[in-house]
């Protein structure tokens, strides 16, 4: 199956790249569909128009970003995983991360440009 999700230009960037690995979701109706074995296709903001196509390799579920992070980087310190918790609230908002819970998806690059 073949998931359409939207992305920020700078991690469309950086998992295009190969330095981002893993994209942070909150687990709602959407992210329950996704298993090991799909492909999301990414279309970057905004205007949509560059996709990128990967492949679905581990799922990561969790019931808070702060468990998450901690599980996929086991090296960082406390002070990295509360720069990332920032940042993925200016994103998600703590109470939306309480009512359904956050995904990991591990990726690996199919097609750089659909």
């Amino acid at each position: 199956m073949i998931h359409k999700m939207k992305l920020n230009k700078g991690p469309f960037e950086r998992i295009k790249n190969g330095t981002k690995m893993i994209e942070f979701r909150l687990y709602d109706e959407k992210r329950k569909q996704v298993k090991i074995g799909d492909k999301i296709e990414f279309s970057k903001m905004p205007d949509l128009q560059e996709k990128l196509l990967v492949d679905v390799e581990e799922l990561y579920r969790e019931t808070s970003f702060e468990k998450l992070f901690k599980k996929v980087y086991p090296n960082k310190d406390n002070k990295e995983i509360a720069e990332k918790i920032k940042g993925i609230y200016e994103i998600y908002s703590p109470e939306k991360e309480q009512q359904y819970g956050v995904l990991g998806i591990k990726l690996k690059i199919n097609v750089l440009e659909i």
